[in-house]
């Protein structure tokens, strides 16, 4: 994605945390976790083919506060550090034009006080880390956004705005929400677009209705979406806060309301969280939907094991010759290992190491089939991404379809 930020800054940036992390944890990345970086390459012909990668929740439960205190004092630092936490995600993000995460949560001020569930207040630190770790965007519509009301709404907008990564969901006025806001990704310019089915009770200010876009209403959400292709998007993205906690099936209301949105030229990929499980891909009128990306990072020992897992959904976008674009999906399994230390685990890349040891191998290798099943569950054989990054795409009828 072009953008003001540096993207040798920001690779710095990660570097030098993971070199701490490593030091921590006592293990490095091999090729596959080395830093590339396709995305800020110029093209000289235009691009037919780009990138999309998109995570699950960032649910900052209290125990990832004090696991990112402890990794800030490890390394002689004041503060909170949520980079050790998360850094093998940098390179599944990272590798892509755009990476989109989900904030589900409000932030506080860089000093607190924070708080964990039901009315969530979260370390600024965490905007730090979605931006090293590479995230271009964030949706921030979701039942959390006026966890902190108003005030909420604007330190976090104000942290991602200071970090350099965009935002959609949620406003602090008429005219933010109201805004196409367009990425460039090597010249193809792309829409994401973020709706909430609710705000937990917590009612909006008849006068400040403009906060959060609350409500899958499909005319409304097809309105924003004609309105941000008049402004010029090649590619729109939705991403929808939908769905029933802990399951991992859609529900009617979901499969309805994808097939309506998809049915529409103006609309080329859905993206969801809110189950906080793994919930599956599907393809409709050759478009997919992620109805579910589960958590990307949580509480590791709430809720039963399958909240500790989650995905990097990567879809390749291509131009065919005549304009149309086309989505190949493929998905990263992730788990939330609660340690200590607490670690997000790539899967893959953790099951391709000779040292791991047995147990750890069995456990890790049934959240990973456990995902997969989760994933294909309407009868999509979207494949896992377990070897290297692909640094040249492969054609998207190889990779798409049921």
């Amino acid at each position: 994605m072009s953008s003001s930020r540096s993207k040798i800054s920001r690779t710095t940036a990660f570097l030098l945390s993971a070199a701490v992390a490593t030091a921590l944890t006592g293990c490095a990345d091999d090729g596959r976790h080395a830093p590339s970086h396709p995305r800020r390459a110029a093209a000289t012909s235009g691009p037919t083919t780009i990138t999309v990668a998109a995570t699950g929740d960032f649910l900052l439960h209290q125990p990832l506060v004090t696991q990112a205190a402890e990794d800030a004092a490890k390394s002689g630092r004041h503060g909170w550090d949520f980079l050790p936490m998360l850094n093998q995600l940098h390179p599944l993000i990272d590798s892509a034009d755009i990476g989109i995460c989900h904030m589900e949560t409000p932030v506080a001020t860089r000093r607190g006080p924070f708080e964990g569930y039901p009315a969530f207040n979260s370390p600024p630190q965490i905007v730090d880390a979605i931006r090293d770790l590479g995230y271009d965007t964030c949706s921030t519509a979701s039942n959390h956004t006026l966890d902190q009301g108003d005030a909420g709404v604007r330190r976090t907008l104000g942290a991602l705005d200071a970090a350099g990564v965009r935002h959609t969901g949620s406003a602090r006025g008429p005219g933010e929400a109201e805004r196409t806001d367009l990425l460039d990704a090597q010249g193809v310019k792309v829409a994401q677009l973020s709706y909430t089915y609710g705000t937990n009770g917590i009612p909006i200010p008849p006068s400040r209705p403009w906060l959060v876009n609350s409500g899958l209403d499909a005319p409304t959400i097809l309105h924003a979406a004609a309105r941000a292709r008049a402004d010029g998007a090649a590619i729109v993205i939705v991403s929808l806060h939908w769905g029933e906690e802990y399951r991992h099936a859609p529900t009617d209301e979901q499969r309805t309301l994808a097939r309506r949105l998809l049915a529409s030229p103006d609309v080329d990929l859905i993206i969801g969280d809110h189950a906080h499980v793994v919930q599956p891909f599907d393809q409709i009128n050759g478009k997919w939907v992620v109805y579910g990306m589960g958590n990307q990072i949580a509480n590791p020992i709430a809720n039963g094991q399958d909240t500790h897992e989650g995905l990097v959904a990567r879809f390749q976008l291509t131009r065919d010759a005549a304009g149309r674009w086309r989505a190949a999906a493929s998905f990263v399994p992730t788990l939330v290992e609660a340690g200590p230390p607490i670690r997000l685990v790539d899967l893959p890349h953790a099951l391709a190491s000779a040292d791991l040891p047995a147990g750890t191998r069995a456990r890790y290798r049934a959240a990973l089939n456990r995902t997969t099943a989760a994933v294909r569950s309407l009868g999509s054989k979207v494949p896992v991404l377990d070897g290297p990054l692909p640094s040249s795409p492969a054609p998207a009828e190889q990779l798409a379809g049921p």
